[in-house]
């Protein structure tokens, strides 16, 4: 493909590809609920603002935000997490039961609660955010009943997904029993990761973590071109991974690979109104797009225009392919080499 140009065409046929693709998602089961109001006035109590309540909703968040966005552009998802035996848990298998999403491998955990992300949002603005969970590792029988599930799953799936948000359910241990599977039998594994366990993603196809991830992990600050590069090659040389996708904000994505390829793809939004489930859709749309055969560059272009749209939506949320195909620009302006 030239790199000067966006073949419009190809990426047509990438995301008409996206239906029925097989993807495997291991992670941390979340559910984000919002609180919708009003501000008219500051309590007397103390300084903060009143809220008048005027609804409330429930999205899937964490990897169930990857599994939404996965299903809203056409593939197949296969979960493997853990949620508490509570009303929370329930609303879980109740939302994806309503997309006909596979919940087999969910695993009811008796002794934690589902953790529960409470947003309450103001004009369009968030106000403050309550958070239930219990983030102790998930024990030896849990374990061995997602690797199980897991272990079954693998052979018939296209892509896995491992979307660490450090509530206890992607431990050091069943990250490397997944890598030996993934390679085991010849799949692609992509992680959204959390610099705790950064260095146990040893030999995955691709990291995607935003620019301060990277550089924590990397101990080496990120602050321009040259120290995202040196963070970027030092994470590569330890992990030995194929490649790792850094996340910049407005500063767009850079992507940098064990082969030496490298490209930088500045930010398309227009208008960011929540950054929520960002790098979920990132994720999502790069996985779909690898699955369907595109290139590293075409898939990260995918992910980086699908994230692009979903920031300027409020709240957690997902995007079809044909949205994608409505912003797709045939010009790229200010790409690096």
């Amino acid at each position: 493909m030239n790199k000067n140009k966006i073949d419009t065409e190809r990426i047509k046929k990438i995301l008409n590809s996206f239906s029925g693709k097989k993807v495997l998602v291991f992670g941390d089961i979340m559910v984000d609920k919002y609180i919708w109001g009003s501000v008219n006035r500051i309590s007397p109590e103390a300084p903060v603002p009143i809220v008048n309540i005027s609804r409330e909703s429930y999205t899937l968040g964490g990897a169930t935000n990857v599994v939404n966005n996965i299903h809203a552009l056409g593939g197949k998802v296969y979960l493997s997490g853990v949620v508490g035996n509570d009303d929370i848990g329930k609303t879980v298998f109740s939302e994806m039961g309503k997309k006909d999403i596979n919940t087999d491998g969910i695993i009811i955990d008796n002794e934690r609660p589902t953790t529960l992300k409470t947003r309450i949002i103001a004009h369009n603005q968030q106000v403050v955010r309550l958070d239930r969970e219990k983030k102790d590792k998930v024990k030896d029988n849990i374990r061995d009943k997602l690797l199980f599930y897991i272990n079954n799953a693998v052979k018939t799936i296209d892509i896995i997904i491992i979307s660490d948000y450090a509530k206890g359910v992607v431990t050091p241990e069943l990250i490397k029993d997944i890598i030996a599977l993934g390679k085991k039998h010849n799949k692609n594994i992509l992680v959204d990761p959390q610099v705790d366990h950064f260095h146990s993603y040893q030999e995955v196809t691709c990291l995607t973590p935003n620019h301060h991830e990277a550089g924590f992990a990397a101990g080496i600050p990120i602050v321009d071109k040259i120290t995202l590069k040196l963070a970027a090659n030092k994470l590569l040389t330890e992990l030995n991974c194929k490649g790792i996708l850094i996340t910049q904000g407005e500063d767009g994505m850079s992507y940098f690979g064990n082969d030496k390829e490298y490209f930088h793809i500045p930010a398309m939004a227009k208008e960011v109104f929540d950054v929520t489930g960002a790098g979920d859709t990132v994720i999502s749309a790069l996985s779909l797009s690898l699955a369907s055969g595109a290139s590293t560059f075409e898939s990260a272009y995918i992910g980086n225009l699908a994230a692009s749209i979903v920031i300027g939506k409020v709240g957690t949320a997902t995007l079809t392919t044909k949205e994608i195909l409505h912003e797709i620009e045939i010009e790229r302006v200010g790409w690096e080499k």
